[in-house]
């Protein structure tokens, strides 16, 4: 018995689907994988085959000013974006479908390489024939435009395509291009795919305009391509779910002395109640304000979080820590808010300076033996974030210069051990 991890988006599970597979011996004594259900799947597959292309569902690209990005969980964003894969290689095909990619895009003369890929997984093969694509039953499914000069680009219209799905191939500049498609499609139902060779390419063309192209089709024969695309999806996912923050109790404000503390400036605005997630021991980290609100003496700086000394741990995308010391321009960051949204935004610029500081110690409760602590610079902008206090307008910030014990901030817990910033099982004693 063998077990073959089938995408539950291309089955129609809400959660990847694992089937039994049995090992038979065919002629010639080929070796083929059938599942438990193949029989069944395989009198159906007709019928399905547009259920399962169409199942994934798109993002239509228009934007909408009703809706806070700091109030409203987004949609998870592998579900909002679609990822057709065009390649030659078995391997890159076995790390796309492990991956929960299935639709994968043939030349003509390749229908018997789809066949072949077909009866070892559950893909849905698309073949290109001169300027479309088309499925098995050779209906139409895309139409490809060729894009390389302003003129052919301004004849590129939502009415004119022949099929629901447009696929881009920019073969000069790819940005701006990109950009005028978001613009001249937005509110249209049609979904807009761009061919992309490198992951780097593929993220360009899913965030220009903020909101994306509908889709990327990633062409390409080297499985690290499929593993990082993969990782920019997780790390957007990421962004779209809600952490878990802990309300904790201040048991100690003291001023310690001087030390290095490092500014994190941000290529993003932050607003009020967003900040960082730092803290001197990874198993707990404190929620720190970002400069966003104004003052009588000095400008807000709503890019940047004033986060800590050098050895202070700080939350970055894949639920990962790193050294306040090691970030540097172009390194992600995860800004977080006083609800527990979460975004990536990537760090622009750091500034370590030495300032005075002052430790902060809390518990989440009262008789915990070991506290949770921070050092922070002893300054009026430098602050924690509170717990919610229901609906109603409330505090996002208590400044450390004003902090006392008993007031209560927002604390993420976590697994204390960590290698190189990832978290795992051994057991360790911070103090």
């Amino acid at each position: 018995m063998a077990a073959l991890l089938v995408a539950g988006s291309f089955l129609g599970y809400s959660k990847p689907h694992r089937s039994s597979f049995t090992l038979q011996t065919g002629k010639g004594k080929s070796c083929r994988l059938f599942s438990s259900d193949y029989s069944r799947r395989k009198s159906r597959n007709r019928e399905q085959s547009y259920y399962l292309y169409h199942y994934t569902p798109r993002v239509k690209m228009c934007a909408s000013s009703t809706i806070s990005a700091s109030t409203t969980a987004p949609d998870s964003y592998d579900k909002s974006k679609r990822v057709w894969i065009w390649t030659e290689s078995q391997q890159v095909m076995a790390a796309a479908v492990e991956r929960g990619w299935n639709t994968f895009l043939f030349s003509s003369k390749q229908r018997q390489l789809a066949s072949d890929w077909s009866s070892i997984a559950f893909i849905y093969p698309l073949f290109v024939e001169g300027g479309e694509v088309v499925d098995r039953d050779n209906k139409r499914v895309a139409t490809i435009f060729e894009v390389s000069t302003p003129q052919e680009l301004l004849q590129l219209l939502p009415e004119d395509a022949k099929a629901e799905n447009f696929i881009l191939d920019l073969l000069d500049w790819q940005v701006i291009p990109a950009e005028n498609i978001v613009a001249a499609f937005q509110g249209s139902q049609k979904t807009v795919f761009a061919i992309s060779k490198t992951p780097l390419e593929a993220q360009v063309f899913l965030e220009v305009l903020e909101h994306g192209l509908g889709g990327v089709i990633m062409k390409s024969e080297d499985v690290e391509s499929i593993l990082e695309l993969k990782g920019y999806f997780d790390r957007r996912n990421e962004a779209s779910n809600l952490l878990g923050l802990t309300k904790a109790t201040v048991t100690q404000v003291q001023v310690a002395g001087m030390g290095d503390r490092v500014c994190v400036d941000l290529c993003s605005l932050m607003r009020p109640g967003e900040g960082l997630l730092v803290g001197s021991f990874a198993r707990g980290l404190f929620l720190v304000h970002s400069e966003c609100l104004e003052s009588n003496y000095i400008a807000s700086r709503p890019f940047r979080v004033n986060a800590g000394p050098v050895h202070a741990y700080v939350s970055v995308p894949g639920g990962k820590t790193c050294y306040l010391s090691e970030l540097k321009a172009g390194k992600e960051v995860l800004v977080v808010d006083q609800k527990g949204q979460t975004r990536t935004a990537i760090v622009g610029r750091v500034k370590i300076e030495t300032r005075s500081l002052i430790l902060v110690e809390a518990k989440i409760h009262s008789d915990d033996q070991d506290p949770y602590s921070i050092f922070l610079q002893n300054a009026e902008t430098v602050a924690l974030v509170p717990p919610c206090q229901g609906s109603s307008l409330q505090q996002t910030s208590i400044p450390v210069t004003s902090l006392k014990v008993g007031d209560e901030i927002l604390l993420r817990v976590q697994g204390g051990a960590r290698h190189t910033g990832i978290e795992i099982q051994e057991f360790v004693v911070e103090r």
